[in-house]
């Protein structure tokens, strides 16, 4: 509740500080908003709380899941550094839609109500549509934002009439109440017909906010045109927001009618695996590719809703701080490296734009040589995403499979398995073309911060790998 409160306040403040001629208390405001909302986050930790008239909850996973998303945006927000530089850009507008989307994630995370789930909604995907087209003199941001806010709006509607039609089969908008329904229902061998509908209804429009297959046709070019600090946060922060709310829905209200679900979840997360993993073979594009690559992990994370127990919890838990570490950290540096290169004019249509062009992974070589430390980061980045043993990554897949296997899904896992295969090949794409490869790499300027945010997010993927124990217990 409280994080709710400061960060609204705080995101109505730097709009006031917008006006101040000096950009140059808006990055520190907006680092400590943050942190003191991560503070007070764990204020009540070990105690449970209901707030708005029982339609938010506060409990210690709700706290972990909003620990994560609090954490991913203080990296984030640090490697935005150059926003003060840009004379087009507005950097207190942008500051305070993200701490307003912050508000909407943490709505989607502690929900207890469908009405406070689609509030939630609304409110990160309305400032993910603004945010994805703020490069306002790039044609590519323009037709991504307007790729998002239409598929989108048609996905939010989808699981809105889901939800109409849940209540209107339980007469209850709580999720408890549609637990209990569903349980007394199945019970009775009563027709469920309206239900088993909304629930898929309500299950489609959050796939889609997730990237799930088949539902993912908008990121690879959402992710592609979104200037590369946002697609960060939305490929972690959305992402996180998404799965907690896929996993308060599976678990409280539809665990009663497991069996009916379940084959066509697993189903969804084969195709998921499928694609997400073989396209990025193909790709040219190092954001492409972290666009795929993210569609691969939804993939990942949908394995342990899969084999839903209290396992599952910590499992997707981990996965999301481990996934969301390494990607900060891999757009740090494609940030840096793209930063150093020039733009390039760009044919669209029958126009032309300004548009960095070296983003693919010959932009890469032979980074390490002349940037150890940014080679470093990356290669622990990609280890880690791919699953390598000593990084989070790999725990993050164990712990997933683990709870895939409690339920006895031993066939998905050969999929996940064989696709994790696949996934090596194309993150150490990268890792090569740095390591192994010649190239016109100059020595890159690191901000101090800016180092050490990178630097942090390393170093805890490799404290995670060698020490998982650090993150259990709690939930």
């Amino acid at each position: 509740m409280l994080p709710i409160i400061l960060l609204s306040l705080s995101g109505i403040a730097l709009l006031f500080l917008g006006f101040q001629k000096s950009r140059a208390l808006l990055l520190p405001a907006t680092l400590l908003f943050v942190l003191i909302a991560f503070v007070t986050n764990f204020l009540d930790w070990g105690k449970t709380y209901m707030y708005f008239r029982d339609m938010l909850l506060v409990d210690n996973l709700a706290m972990i899941f909003t620990g994560i998303v609090l954490l991913s945006t203080f990296m984030v927000v640090a490697l935005s550094g150059s926003l003060a530089d840009d004379e087009d850009a507005q950097p207190a507008e942008y500051y305070a839609i993200l701490l307003f989307s912050l508000v909407g994630a943490i709505m989607m995370i502690g929900f207890e109500n469908l009405i406070m789930l689609f509030v939630g909604v609304e409110i990160l995907s309305v400032a993910m549509y603004i945010l994805t087209g703020s490069d306002k003199r790039n044609l590519r941001s323009n037709e991504a934002a307007l790729k998002y806010f239409l598929m989108g709006a048609f996905a939010t509607g989808i699981l809105l009439f889901g939800m109409a039609l849940l209540y209107g089969a339980t007469g209850s908008f709580v999720l408890s109440g549609i637990g209990n329904y569903a349980v007394g229902a199945t019970n009775a061998g009563g027709s469920m017909l309206l239900f088993y509908v909304g629930m898929f209804m309500l299950l489609i429009g959050m796939l889609f906010k997730v990237s799930a297959a088949p539902f993912h046709f908008w990121t690879p070019d959402v992710y592609d045109g979104a200037p590369s600090l946002f697609t960060a946060y939305m490929s972690t922060v959305v992402k996180t927001a998404g799965f907690a709310a896929l996993l308060r829905i599976l678990t409280v209200s539809f665990s009663g009618v497991y069996n009916f679900w379940w084959v066509a979840l697993a189903a969804v997360t084969v195709l998921t695996l499928l694609i997400g993993n073989i396209t990025a073979v193909y790709q040219t594009s190092f954001k492409r590719m972290m666009a795929y690559s993210s569609i691969s992990h939804a993939g990942y994370l949908l394995v342990g809703l899969v084999g839903l127990s209290q396992a599952s919890k910590q499992a997707i838990a981990f996965y999301s701080l481990a996934y969301s570490l390494s990607t900060i950290a891999a757009f740090g540096v494609l940030m840096l490296v793209a930063r150093n290169r020039p733009l390039n004019a760009v044919a669209f249509g029958d126009q032309t734009t300004l548009a960095r062009t070296d983003e693919n992974y010959d932009a890469f070589n032979g980074l390490a040589r002349k940037n150890p430390l940014l080679g470093f980061v990356m290669a622990v980045s990609m280890l880690s995403l791919a699953g390598i043993p000593l990084t989070a990554g790999f725990w993050g897949k164990f712990m997933v499979f683990s709870a895939a296997a409690d339920r006895g899904a031993i066939w998905l896992l050969v999929v996940a398995v064989l696709m994790s295969a696949v996934g090596i090949y194309y993150y150490f794409r990268v890792v090569i073309a740095m390591y192994f490869r010649e190239g016109q790499t100059d020595e890159i300027r690191v901000a101090p911060f800016y180092k050490i945010v990178l630097i942090a997010a390393t170093v805890l993927t490799l404290l995670l790998g060698l020490l998982p124990n650090l993150f259990q217990g709690g939930i």
